[in-house]
């Protein structure tokens, strides 16, 4: 058999073999299946159709799970330090809120690795999307955006790539200055994009008195919002016994306004006093988590009541933007 046969024999039993890896290549070049059809159209496609595939619950396993959620969707202006898996070279990155012109991941003159997580598209795998960032971040040489690419194949995700040792520290910044800490000259897309995103950023606070709660201010309301990491339904039981007794506020002037999904936890909100300050909150938070607390605890069935406030509280679901 002459090399052109064999070669030929090979391509068959490897379109043949269903479990056969097919090596990637760029979209536009033949499929290396032989197909005859272009990557992208071919394996490329399944490949892209498998990353898309939606995970409910990205970050659960990460430690701060829950501030993961909230720098995604609802802090503008935050970091936090993790720590790398020493699989892909130890040493530490920030993980941002949001970066300059949205960028993916950055690896900064100074050799700071930053990656964003309110980013453009991305897949169904969040999780997925910030791994391929950070890795790309890793390796690039320093004084390099990560630019948005195609929809990352399968790979390693932030709980392969995170060591859960360094833990998830979150500092609430008042604006985006701290994109540039440490940084002598940027150009004026930078620039300009750090002054419009200061201009539109909402006052936010993270408090002490339960983790992942954050107070805010738009315009002229003031806000709670919670990132909570139980199951939903335990969730909207013990928030219903708490609305029937007339303990779901937080003080004079506040009330449950309703939830939102996010990443597969719940989100309660609260309309706060008019003038309410983060420091105002804290007393009447803690409180509220002690009783929070004890209705998740209980085990008997709803009251009538509870049934009622339960519907009415299933009723309030939130729209996030």
């Amino acid at each position: 058999m002459g090399k052109r046969s064999r070669r030929a024999a090979v391509a068959v039993a490897e379109r043949s073999a269903p479990d056969a890896e097919i090596p990637v290549v760029g979209g536009r070049e033949p499929c290396p299946c032989g197909s005859g059809k272009r990557y992208k159209l071919c394996h490329g496609r399944q490949a892209r159709d498998a990353s898309v595939r939606l995970v409910t619950r990205p970050f659960e396993g990460l430690v701060g799970e829950c501030d993961w959620v909230a720098l995604r969707e609802i802090v503008p202006a935050a970091t936090a330090r993790i720590r790398i898996a020493e699989e892909y070279g130890g040493g530490e990155a920030t993980v941002a809120s949001v970066l300059p012109m949205a960028w993916p991941a950055l690896h900064r003159g100074d050799g700071k690795v930053l990656v964003g997580l309110q980013t453009t598209g991305g897949s169904g795998d969040p999780s997925r999307d910030v791994a391929d960032a950070l890795v790309r971040a890793l390796a690039a040489e320093p004084g390099n955006p990560v630019p948005e690419g195609e929809l990352p194949g399968p790979g390693p995700r932030l709980q392969d790539v995170v060591d859960p040792a360094g833990g998830f520290p979150v500092e609430v910044h008042e604006g985006f200055d701290f994109w540039l800490d440490g940084v002598g000259e940027v150009t004026p897309e930078v620039r300009e994009s750090m002054e419009r995103a200061n201009s539109n950023s909402v006052p936010t606070r993270r408090l002490s008195a339960a983790e992942s709660a954050y107070w805010c201010r738009i315009g002229d309301r003031r806000h709670l919002r919670w990132v909570l990491p139980h199951a939903e339904d335990d969730v909207l039981n013990a928030i219903a016994r708490l609305h029937a007794a007339g303990e779901s506020g937080l003080g004079p002037g506040s009330r449950y306004v309703g939830s939102f999904r996010a990443h597969g936890l719940l989100v309660p909100v609260w309309d706060l006093a008019p003038d309410t300050e983060p420091e105002d909150i804290e007393s009447p938070l803690a409180a509220f988590a002690d009783r929070f607390a004890a209705a998740m605890a209980a085990t008997t069935p709803l009251t009538i009541d509870e049934r009622r406030a339960r519907a009415g509280v299933v009723s309030r679901q939130l729209t996030l933007r």
